[in-house]
């Protein structure tokens, strides 16, 4: 059944209003619990909002305000994840982060035969115009900030996001479509590479795909100047087991192909680098990752003013979304994870984020809970709130460990960096292997280490409890097996309502600017206002650009 605004019930319309991301005041006066005055920032050089921002991207960080505390969620359908999203932001989120399904990630409809089982289990299914607009019911998006986990259809899923978006400017806005895009605040994750390098969801070869990312920067450089257009994600080659220097360096070069790539397409540096994010991962070696965060901001600056001549400071300024680590979660004493999820994030936050996830402690098992989403949630309210470290601007700059730390991750990342260029470059690097073998090589070593009680992990190789067996806190979280029947049949009475010949000619015009070097969004845009599914899209894509097999390891 799809769910409207008539259909739901009294408690979803009132209980679950959003706050629309408004964070609490910050004050105008900050001391420590014992009344001792605190400075902005405490040092004599090399200033917060200075090149090449070391200390942070702005001069009072979070005595301005907070960053975006921005969980990730998504499952089942459009309507169940639109109630947890509600949730969340009456809790006191301040930004909603989409997960995908597989399906939709692999720019596929529901009821594609190789869907099956997969519908709604790790994210929202997203097929429609329709989906779209139930996933975002009763949030105003010229309101609120948007992340979306979405990289090889991203420009499809952003798409859709733009036609609900037009929806409600006809609606609330008088209309003025224009506006409301100038006025949507968001992050579309667009990163290609790194799911070659390391996560695995990509669908065409490099060099579309690379097409499709830069013709997100140069429409969103025109119609949504205050949108994300990329998030290059650190996260996934952490996960996947590479080294936080790893991280850092594969990352940034990366970067370095998106830039380079879109320069080559005749965009100025100054025109779409200030519209680039990051996200990063932050694991439990608390003063090697704070390090982390400062040594790639300075990186960047310089890799942005040194060998991209960008003189715009928003074009040199690493802003980076953190999430913790998922990889650092254990199944064994699943409530150790808060204490895990708590390191992380005070890493995040002295290392300088703009927004943050905080994991559930039950993630190693399934999928969080509310309960779960709702302690995670509250994780860094504490930090905010009470523990004090929002109140100076990098307050572990100028520790003798953190600078020394900061400067070593600099030369080693910047060594690898070097020799990814002289491979020939990041896509070069990935093209051959390279850097999946670094990557691997990492996670076998670390592995090594956990096997050999060289590193110790608590509950897992040490205080490990024999007569334990692994259980959720909070009761069960499932995915009703219906919901990819019901998802099928929402998309059948879709295509049987839209106007299936005004969707074939689109489809027939989308396949003929595929095949040119026009910009793909007006059409993209065009198409699902016409009712074409995100599967036929994806099929389009495919006929034209191919699919991509990564080479078999001999």
């Amino acid at each position: 059944m799809t769910h409207t605004s008539d259909t739901r019930s009294e408690w979803e319309r009132e209980t679950l209003k959003p706050s629309l991301g408004r964070t609490p005041e910050r004050r105008e006066h900050f001391q420590t619990a014992s009344g001792i005055p605190l400075d902005v920032v405490y040092g004599t050089t090399d200033f917060p909002g200075d090149y090449p921002f070391t200390r942070g991207i702005h001069p009072t960080m979070y005595r301005s305000r907070l960053w975006t505390m921005r969980q990730y969620a998504g499952f089942s359908s459009a309507h169940e994840s639109n109630v947890r999203y509600r949730y969340l932001l009456a809790q006191g989120q301040t930004g909603v982060s989409v997960a995908f399904d597989l399906p939709t990630q692999l720019c596929m409809d529901a009821d594609d035969p190789l869907a099956e089982g997969e519908v709604g289990k790790v994210g929202v299914s997203i097929c429609t115009q329709g989906d779209m607009r139930e996933l975002f019911h009763e949030i105003p998006l010229a309101r609120i900030s948007t992340s979306m986990t979405i990289n090889a259809p991203a420009a499809v899923l952003l798409a859709l996001y733009i036609a609900v978006a037009k929806e409600q400017a006809q609606v609330g806005a008088g209309g003025d479509s224009a506006a409301i895009l100038g006025a949507l605040r968001g992050t579309v994750q667009n990163d290609i590479l790194k799911e070659y390098a390391a996560r695995g969801l990509y669908v065409f070869p490099p060099k579309p795909s690379m097409r499709l990312v830069t013709d997100v920067f140069a429409y969103c450089k025109d119609h949504l100047p205050q949108w994300n257009t990329i998030s290059i994600s650190g996260y996934h080659i952490r996960e996947a087991g590479s080294t936080a220097v790893q991280e850092v360096a594969f990352t940034l070069a990366n970067a370095i192909a998106y830039v380079q790539g879109a320069i080559d397409v005749g965009l100025d540096v100054d025109t779409f680098a200030g519209q680039l994010a990051f996200f990063f991962n932050a694991h439990n070696d608390f003063l090697e990752e704070v390090s982390k965060f400062r040594a790639a901001r300075t990186m960047w600056a310089k890799i942005m003013r040194q060998r991209f001549s960008a003189k715009d400071p928003r074009s040199q300024m690493l802003r980076f979304h953190a999430q913790t680590g998922g990889s650092t979660l254990t199944a064994q004493q699943p409530l150790n994870n808060v204490a895990r999820v708590t390191i992380q994030a005070l890493a995040a936050v002295l290392g300088g984020a703009q927004s943050l996830h905080t994991n559930g402690f039950d993630e190693a098992l399934q999928l969080p809970t509310a309960e779960a989403a709702r302690t995670a949630l509250r994780t860094q309210q504490l930090i905010a709130s009470e523990s004090g470290v929002t109140d100076t601007v990098d307050p572990l700059g100028g520790s003798y460990a953190i600078e020394y730390l900061t400067a070593e991750i600099e030369r080693r990342a910047t060594e690898l960096i070097a020799k990814i260029d002289a491979l020939g470059g990041a896509v070069r690097a990935i093209e051959s292997g390279w850097m999946q073998a670094q990557i691997a090589e990492s996670a076998y070593q670390f592995q090594r280490a956990i096997e050999g009680k060289e590193r110790l992990m608590v509950g897992v190789n040490a205080y490990a409890d024999d007569t334990e067996t692994p259980a959720t806190i909070g009761g069960r979280f499932t995915v009703d097996p219906a919901i990819e029947a019901a998802q099928r049949g929402r998309l059948a009475h879709w295509r049987a309502k839209r106007d299936s010949t005004r969707a074939a000619e689109l489809m027939a015009q989308l396949e003929t600017v595929a095949h040119t070097s026009a910009n793909v969004m007006p059409c993209l845009i065009a198409c699902v206002e016409g009712g074409v599914t995100v599967g036929e899209i994806g099929r389009v894509f495919r006929r034209v650009f191919g699919e991509y097999h990564a080479p078999t390891a001999i």
